[in-house]
């Protein structure tokens, strides 16, 4: 599964569409990288850009975002009501999918080093990539903004981490850049049936991290020794929130910052809304995402609902996220558009590959003069058949008068037929990209060609080893279901044991004929030996799955 980041970089210009869109082309033009998102702000002479994709591409595209703004815009005759010390003022680098934060970290700093060296623009690291704990803090970094920067670069204090120390010419005109990782940050509105913002702002103070300000008994704020105000925590913790009325709707909110949904998820802060909305005699009869969210946010909160209702979890994608849809009230204010809203769906590029073309057309490519795809793609789409088919059995089965004592193992092999299903759809795609490597690396120069072919090879061997591993794991599903599950599924159960082996056969095949084409030979008998292995395995446990079918 490829790895997905966020880059949402803020430019210190919001009216000049020329420069915005230049700065959107340069991202733009990077192969890889999807453009979400450009938000202009004319008051605040500021722009905000979210992009998407695999890290390498999108730290590219944010290393061409920096030097084209710092071409265009000149700091030294800036003005606007936000923020800011320089032309790209802030570039938070975030995980969306399959990516750690400690990667991040270390993509910022791999970002930063090469802004400071190549662009000559002096680089704060914030956030999780701060070299300080003051400098985790983007307020502290902008304390004196642009206007103080030649008196912050006098200071040792606060010497950059990548580039010039010194103020120059070049920094007067392009300013310092602050980058760094950050958690994903989700804003959502929950609608209440009141107009009354104080009611919104009570809810707001009760949630919030930051809670209110603490008071005494006789209502006075308690302040601690040092004169601060000494304040009550609210019952979320990386919560901001709000109060207050949209005059559009016609409706007070609660509007809330999930500054890390890793640790408050949108759905615990959506009940935990409703619950101190129910204390006032209130009911929160929707909510809204502002922007794009990533899936597993939402796949969280589908599955948390699925098991309220005593359901298993192991449904489709989008059947568990509409389920969280409609949960959360997402359709009150407009459609929720699965395919606008949720990061990995808004990419375009994706929904043009091969796990995403109707049968017909998957078919139509298939049997086209083109190699890719072939029998690799097709061994992956037998196994997501095999998985898809174990979870159908287990749903039949769960509930079903007879068999009450199967439902416990039905309800998790239910959803773990899902996460294989799901892997071996990606697989598909994969397998392609496999065999074009491998055609690019014949293309390669020639003193690179020969490392190049074999890594390639290599990773066209990576993939089915992968698929035959999930096909096993696919089998041992159909098993269960073939032993365990709905009898009257039986035939169902039996094409799960036989897709499940032609996957696993297929990218057996795809193993064997990759493997001789290596130079390393011990790796190629390493890999040769587990694959057989785990085709053993195939084979015994479709036998297995057939003999116990009652057909």
């Amino acid at each position: 599964m490829s790895k997905l980041i966020e880059c949402v970089p803020n430019f210190s210009e919001g009216k000049n569409k020329v420069t915005l869109d230049a700065i959107r082309d340069a991202i733009a033009k990077v192969e890889g990288v999807t453009v979400l998102d450009v938000d202009p702000g004319a008051d605040t002479n500021r722009t905000v850009y979210t992009f998407v994709g695999e890290p390498e591409a999108v730290i590219e595209g944010a290393f061409q975002a920096i030097k084209k703004a710092s071409d265009l815009i000149d700091m030294s005759t800036h003005k606007g009501a936000h923020a800011r010390i320089g032309a790209t003022d802030v570039c938070p680098i975030v995980p969306v999918s399959n990516t750690t934060m400690d990667e991040c970290i270390e993509y910022s700093k791999k970002l930063g080093k090469r802004v400071g060296e190549e662009l000559g623009i002096p680089v704060y690291l914030y956030g999780y990539s701060a070299s300080t704990a003051e400098r985790k803090n983007l307020a502290n970094i902008r304390k004196g903004e642009y206007e103080g920067l030649e008196e912050k670069l006098n200071d040792p204090h606060w010497k950059p981490d990548f580039g010039p120390s010194k103020y120059n010419p070049r920094t007067a005109r392009s300013g310092a850049t602050v980058i760094g990782a950050r958690d994903f940050l989700i804003a959502w509105n929950v609608n209440l049936n009141t107009t009354d913002k104080k009611l919104a702002h009570e809810i707001a103070l009760n949630i919030r991290e930051g809670g209110r300000a603490k008071r005494d008994t006789n209502g006075n704020i308690v302040k601690n020794a040092t004169g601060e105000t000494v304040k009550t925590p609210g019952t979320l913790k990386s919560v901001k929130a709000v109060g207050w009325y949209i005059e559009q709707y016609n409706m007070a909110q609660i509007s809330m910052n999930l500054e890390n949904y890793k640790v408050t998820p949108p759905h615990i802060a959506v009940e935990e809304c409703r619950k101190e909305a129910a204390k006032l005699g209130l009911v929160v009869t929707g909510t809204e995402l502002v922007g794009l969210i990533p899936k597993d946010a939402m796949m969280e909160a589908g599955k948390y609902y699925l098991e309220r209702m005593g359901k298993s979890a192991g449904f489709p994608d989008r059947f568990v996220i509409e389920t969280a849809v409609r949960s959360l009230g997402l359709n009150e204010i407009s459609h929720f558009n699965l395919d606008k809203k949720i990061i990995e769906y808004a990419i375009d590029k994706k929904n043009r590959r091969l796990a995403h073309l109707s049968v017909n057309a998957f078919i139509d490519e298939l049997s086209s003069d083109s190699m890719a795809p072939g029998g690799g793609s097709v061994a992956a789409l037998c196994g997501a058949l095999s998985a898809g088919l174990c979870s159908m059995v287990a749903h039949l089965t769960i509930g079903k008068k007879g068999y009450e004592s199967a439902t416990s193992a039905m309800q998790p092999l239910a959803e773990k037929a899902q996460t294989l299903k799901r892997n071996l759809i990606d697989a598909i795609d994969e397998d392609t990209d496999a065999f074009n490597a491998i055609i690019a690396a014949g293309k390669a120069p020639s003193e690179e060609k020969e490392a190049t072919t074999e890594q390639a090879t290599k990773g066209a061997i990576a993939v089915p080893m992968r698929v035959l591993s999930l096909a096993v794991e696919s089998l041992k599903l159909a098993k269960v279901v073939a032993q365990k599950g709905n009898k009257n599924c039986a035939s169902d159960a039996g094409v799960a044991g036989l897709t499940g082996l032609a996957a696993a056969t297929g990218a057996f095949y795809n193993v064997k004929i990759n493997a001789p084409l290596l130079k390393d030979r011990t790796y190629a008998d390493n890999i040769a030996a587990e694959a057989k292995k785990l085709l053993d395995d195939a084979e015994r446990l479709a036998a297995e799955i057939k003999g116990s079918l009652s057909l």
